[in-house]
């Protein structure tokens, strides 16, 4: 009875490993295809090091891999950590021979916090939470404010609450620059999502608003003034952007001599320059002659000389 028993058991064993076989349920099997869809994925290797962002830009990625791959908890341990290489993998072996002697039964939740505890130590978490309290938009975009922000706010469990949304919307417009928080900050938007593409819009029609009316100011400055020739002195007596040389005699291009006698300088200035040199202009009558003692001119025809140069001009 004991052996008929014994033998129906045994043929029960063999009909369900037949069964099994002929469905292909062979874990070895299985875990060889699910490694094969993991790798067609392309995640990253770890290699270990001081490389606290790296380390974190790590997990996420695997972490993004499985959600694609609907990868079981069960199965995600032996997925991630067969990506540690190097440094990576010689601390892993060590962790798990540690847990182990504990008897703690290894998940791939407790290896990210062991994980973390090495590769993104205390300090550094400190350094950025304090960083995203001091967040400000300063001279970034609201696009690159509000990516830098949601980076940061990672490091802050307390805002990545359903229930902590307006304390996060109030952090975040706190640090926009004033040009914008004053224009939404009246609405009070409570949502994120929408506080930040408002947030958006506003920046970006306030640098158009400003690139516009800087392309209308440099319009009208680079217009040329009606009676201003350039590299000439204007129509009304301005001196352009080259200096004319004043100094000058009109008639012989030479420069005058200091010392003239005031009287005929009078009259030299009428048409000749504003500091005369006649009785050194090549161009100038040789009748003309200096003043006399009582100021008079010894010539008539030294008046008419200057009243002909007068009026070629």
């Amino acid at each position: 009875m004991t052996s008929a028993r014994a033998n129906a058991q045994m043929a029960e064993s063999l009909a369900t490993l037949t069964h099994l076989l002929a469905r292909g349920d062979d874990p070895a099997r299985d875990g060889e295809k699910r490694l094969d869809r993991f790798l067609k994925h392309k995640p990253s290797f770890f290699v270990g090091g001081f490389n606290p962002d790296g380390a974190v830009k790590w997990v996420e990625e695997v972490e993004i891999i499985f959600d694609a791959m609907e990868c079981a908890n069960e199965n995600k341990l032996a997925l991630g950590t067969y990506m540690l290489r190097e440094e990576a993998n010689q601390w892993w072996k060590n962790a798990k021979l540690r847990l182990g002697d504990r008897g703690v039964v290894i998940t791939w939740e407790m290896f990210k916090r062991e994980f973390f505890n090495k590769y993104f130590p205390a300090d550094v978490k400190n350094k950025k939470v304090v960083e995203f309290m001091r967040l400000e938009q300063g001279n970034m975009s609201v696009a690159e404010y509000a990516a830098k922000f949601e980076s940061l706010c990672a490091f802050s469990p307390h805002y990545n609450t359903p229930e902590a949304e307006n304390d996060k919307c109030v952090k975040f417009e706190s640090g926009l620059r004033p040009d914008i928080k004053h224009i939404i900050g009246f609405a009070e938007i409570r949502n994120f999502t929408t506080l930040v593409a408002k947030a958006r819009i506003c920046d970006e029609d306030g640098k158009a608003k400003s690139n516009y009316f800087k392309a209308v100011r440099g319009k009208s400055q680079d217009r040329a003034k009606p009676y201003e020739v350039k590299g000439k002195g204007s129509a009304r007596g301005g001196m352009g952007k080259e200096k004319v040389d004043s100094d000058k005699c009109y008639r012989c291009g030479k420069n005058p001599s200091f010392g003239m006698d005031s009287t005929l300088a009078k009259f030299e200035a009428v048409r000749i320059t504003s500091k005369p040199h006649t009785t050194e202009c090549t161009s100038v009558s040789s009748t003309i002659t200096k003043p006399n003692s009582s100021g008079v001119l010894s010539s008539f025809s030294t008046f008419s000389s200057l009243l002909a140069a007068s009026s070629l001009s």
